[in-house]
């Protein structure tokens, strides 16, 4: 099992990490909007809360959007037919995917965090980088599973197009470009139930050193295991999904 998980885990990161037009702007542009963006919202608490918000962004741009994309691509492909009659579990691909995907994000965040470091006067207890650390983990799973569980149900045709009206929209109402305390309070309310919202507020909670809030919790979770229960149920039909 180990050793076949291994084998998948190699495999996936050396096919992405020789497609730098694939991964090379997936991790750098959440940076680059950060600092056009994020870098100018103001100092103190102001700083850290959008360097949460963007190391977020990064986390849902790379899980969600390019994964996303990917798998619906990689469904199609001669080389995943293929690699379908080989022995082992399915589950293994998905979760190499998930630990690739783990990769990507850690590069894109700290990417993020760098700049926030150089450009404003964001200084956080090792502490508090750790808790930090442990929501963008939490929500890589959870935006890489959706990732997968839109590429697992869409062609590669129409992953895009749905990849974009999903993933920019997800990233408004989470309030990650907008605080939420901005919100038209129609859009506030719809946001309170979108897992972005979820990583948002916890991120938040994380750089202000306060505890995280047990219903984000719970929605981050219901939001990972409906994704799960996608992928799963699109993997045991065996069919391949498509949407025009």
């Amino acid at each position: 099992m180990i050793r076949h998980l291994s084998a998948e885990c190699v495999l996936t990161l050396r096919i992405l990490f020789r497609q730098p037009g694939f991964w090379i702007p997936t991790v750098l542009f959440p940076a680059m909007l950060y600092a056009f963006f994020g870098a100018n919202s103001g100092g103190g608490s102001w700083a850290a809360n959008a360097m949460a918000s963007f190391a977020v962004y990064a986390v849902l741009g790379v899980g969600f959007f390019q994964f996303g994309v990917s798998v619906a691509q990689d469904r199609e492909s001669p080389f995943a037919t293929w690699q379908k009659t080989l022995p082992g579990h399915v589950a293994y691909q998905w979760i190499s995917r998930i630990l690739a995907s783990l990769v990507f994000i850690t590069i894109a965040v700290l990417l993020v965090v760098l700049l926030a470091l150089v450009m404003t006067d964001t200084r956080l207890e090792t502490a508090v980088w750790l808790r930090l650390a442990l929501v963008c983990f939490m929500c890589s799973v959870t935006a890489t599973l959706m990732g997968i569980a839109l590429g697992s149900v869409s062609s590669a045709r129409a992953a895009v197009p749905i990849a974009n009206l999903i993933y920019l929209p997800l990233a408004y109402l989470g309030g990650l470009w907008v605080p939420p305390v901005a919100m038209p309070a129609a859009i506030n309310a719809i946001s309170q139930w979108m897992p972005t919202r979820a990583m948002g507020e916890l991120g938040w909670a994380a750089v202000n050193d306060t505890g995280w809030d047990v219903w984000y919790l719970f929605l981050l979770f219901a939001w990972t295991a409906a994704a799960a229960i996608v992928v799963i149920v699109a993997q045991k039909d065996g069919r391949q999904h498509s949407v025009t």
